[in-house]
């Protein structure tokens, strides 16, 4: 059986061996995960297993999604992902899956979703250096000129210094 989690990041932390050796380590909270389809090559063309998370009251499900899930329970969930298998004939249709689902030493895949960082300004995002900070300067954490000039007059999408991929 090799399904995954999915799980949200909470926050990093170590832990140390019995030698003393410090060992980074990310947390991850898992919340319900529940199979909501089986996938296989007779219907789909490839076999996998549709898990269902981040329960959701039914009141805030479109009625589409509703209708997915009522095979599997009263649950609602607002997300869904696939985790490819080699055997879906070892997963039902419902069926919980969590961290005692898995035995000590099994390698499992954890699909997380990283804790958002809001709307970022260039120091924290592109580490920007700063302005200077006396004499009445205004420009403190703003991010200066970071175009490219005349031509073409503006920053390309995606780039945080105003230079094109090919340059």
């Amino acid at each position: 059986m090799q399904a995954g989690l999915f799980a949200e990041k909470v926050g990093m932390t170590q832990i140390f061996d019995e030698s003393g050796t410090i060992f980074p380590v990310t947390i991850l909270k898992t919340g319900l995960c529940q199979v909501s389809q089986i996938k296989t090559v007779t219907t789909d063309g490839y076999n996998a297993v549709q898990i269902a998370y981040g329960e959701e009251k039914l009141e805030k499900i479109n009625q589409p999604t509703k209708g997915h899930l009522k095979k599997v329970g009263g649950r609602g969930f607002k997300s869904f992902g696939e985790f490819r298998v080699s055997r879906p004939e070892e997963f039902k249709l419902g069926q919980i899956i969590n961290v005692d689902t898995f035995s000590v030493g099994q390698k499992v895949r954890v699909t997380g979703k990283s804790i958002g960082k809001g709307f970022a300004g260039n120091q924290k995002r592109n580490n920007f250096s700063r302005g200077p900070m006396t004499h009445g300067s205004k420009n403190h954490r703003l991010p200066g000129s970071i175009g490219a000039g005349s031509t073409p007059g503006r920053v390309y999408p995606g780039k945080k210094n105003g230079w094109p991929t090919w340059w």
